[in-house]
């Protein structure tokens, strides 16, 4: 999940926002992250992908991670042609108690990184026909998402996370399981206002994904948690597992602690009422047979949780503003790198950071979480997978060179670009302009950096355009591109494609929100200051402030 946008999830993602809480990428959570390292070099051919080279990599690396960023413990497991091939807990699930972190019993928080298995109990139904992901989300309904647009919102937007919806991080997360309400109570008494007609802007959506999981649970009949741990969880003998809230007593003494720090003293479980969203507790090793049915196209072992064309489906591409940029599937999004598409999910509560991968065309999945919000002063798990891809998949973008026009699109392009995933109807209004901007300034040579998105050095990035209004990091893969809009502002497509930055008039500029704010309540002050020097003043002369009843109730 995720709180309010920061600067940091800029530099982060949202996704991420995921933003990317609030639940997600996430924010955090879906814009480029900094290149907390160059990709390794390729020298000879990269190290075979065995268990044992893999465990002295992540030896060497988690360890470190867990010390210099003050994390109590962390779990990695990675499965392969069908198969485990490696999973280990580090450090502790418990510091107090010196319980250390188990693979196979210990229960994390993956966050958003629930919305898959949502996203899964809807194919599930959809394939049986009981599901129309094209229909109005209204004809599933027992109360009225409003027509504030002409076109009707489908499980298909739902899934893109193109419905439109405001974000809204009201009561998303609590510590108390008093102020767990019904979901479909829940659901009715917060729905958000709509910023974007339906399919048109992808912005992340936790009550997008708490509403698919309530149509599951109208259209089965079956409570959600209920639906997927008969038609999921079971079946894949998931047994460390759980959506319920508060968690089975059997699973309580299996979850591990959540921290801020970990040295710091544990926080109190999070409860999460739009809980489709991001409330699963599972354990490492019963998330690896999650993963491997999707790489199985549905199927792992005898068990099918998906026919083989659904599964296809939902991991196939179903948007995308650009086709050089990563789209979404339905639920999955895309996070290509190395030469290699790849899906997956981030996910984030308060104080759990996770990431789930699949690579397709090498039987591939991997799943990491950690269990502290750490020092932040850099994302470890982007920094782990990027080093596991640049180890076993060493790769070098094919060099381009910049267009003629380079200069001028850099010109043409420049200025500051707000989130999608934002509330522009209610009163963080202010806070999302002067915080979740990107401001994007251009070189002589149509080079383009931002002081929002700085690499591990502290420096700007510098994104290179290697073809018209397609950019790539000068020191890494990533990339971002930029569409131009029939009202002529530019829209930046970046990271990952559950949000994207919109242009924004000198008037929406952050900078301009705050110059505003201060001087309103300068104004303000002043107003109180003078209006106690004048009655000073009228005390002093023996004067009365004489005002027609007109005259006072304007002043």
């Amino acid at each position: 999940m995720r709180t309010a946008i920061v600067k940091c999830s800029l530099l982060i993602v949202l996704l991420l926002l995921s933003s990317y809480t609030g639940l997600g990428q996430h924010p955090k959570e879906s814009q480029p992250r900094p290149a907390e390292e160059k990709p390794a070099a390729a020298v000879g051919p990269a190290p075979a992908l065995t268990a044992a080279d893999l465990e002295a990599f992540l030896d060497g690396v988690v360890p470190v991670q867990l010390e210099r960023d003050n994390i109590a413990g962390a779990v990695v497991c990675v499965v392969k042609d069908g198969q485990v091939l490696f999973e280990k807990g580090y450090g502790y699930a418990d510091r107090e108690k010196k319980v250390k972190v188990s693979a196979t019993d210990t229960l994390f928080r993956p966050g958003s990184i629930s919305k898959l298995f949502t996203w899964t109990a809807v194919m599930q139904l959809q394939e049986q026909g009981k599901l129309d992901l094209d229909r109005d989300v209204n004809d599933y309904l027992d109360f009225k998402i409003p027509a504030t647009y002409a076109q009707p919102i489908t499980l298909r937007h739902l899934l893109t996370h193109t419905p439109g919806f405001a974000e809204g991080n009201k009561e998303l997360i609590s510590s108390d399981a008093a102020h767990i309400e019904p979901l479909g109570q829940w659901l009715q008494g917060h729905v958000p206002p709509r910023i974007f007609a339906p399919g048109t802007v992808p912005a992340y959506s936790n009550y997008g994904a708490a509403l698919a999981g309530y149509i599951v649970q109208r259209v089965s009949g079956e409570p959600f948690e209920q639906y997927v741990e008969e038609h999921i969880l079971k079946p894949l003998r998931m047994e460390h597992s759980s959506f319920r809230q508060p968690l089975p007593k059997e699973l309580e003494p299996l979850m591990s602690k959540g921290y801020k720090l970990g040295s710091d003293q544990p926080k109190a479980y999070e409860f999460i009422p739009a809980s489709p969203a991001g409330s699963m507790a599972v354990s490492a090793d019963d998330i690896s047979r999650f993963m491997l049915a999707h790489l199985g196209e549905g199927r792992w072992e005898q068990v099918q949780i998906l026919r083989p064309d659904t599964a296809q489906v939902m991991h196939a591409r179903q948007r995308g503003d650009q086709a050089q940029m990563n789209g979404m599937a339905l639920g999955f999004y895309e996070e290509s790198r190395s030469g290699h598409r790849i899906i997956g999910h981030g996910g984030d509560t308060q104080w759990f950071h996770s990431d789930l991968h699949l690579v397709p065309d090498q039987k591939l999945g991997f799943f990491v979480s950690y269990n502290s919000a750490g020092l932040g002063q850099s994302s470890p798990r982007n920094v782990l997978w990027r080093r596991f891809l640049d180890r076993y998949y060493p790769y070098t973008p094919p060099a381009a060179a910049a267009p003629a026009t380079a200069a001028a699109d850099g010109r043409a392009v420049a200025g500051n670009y707000l989130v999608s995933r934002r509330c522009d109807t209610c009163i963080l209004r202010l806070a999302y302009l002067a915080t979740g901007e990107v401001k994007m300034a251009a070189q002589k040579d149509g080079t383009l950096v931002s002081n929002d998105l700085k690499g591990p050095n502290g420096q700007p990035i510098q994104w290179k355009e290697i073809a018209p209004l397609l950019y790539r990091n000068a020191d890494g893969q990533e990339q971002i591109a930029f569409v131009k809009g029939s009202d002529g502002r530019s829209t930046m497509v970046a990271g990952v494609d559950v949000v994207v930055f919109q242009g924004v008039p000198w008037y929406q500029h952050g900078s301009f929100a705050v110059l505003v704010m201060v001087g309103t309540l300068a104004v303000l002050a002043l107003t109180l200051l003078l209006w106690l020097v004048a009655a000073l003043v009228r005390r002093h002369y023996g004067r009365k402030l004489e005002l027609s009843g007109g005259e006072q109730a304007l002043r």
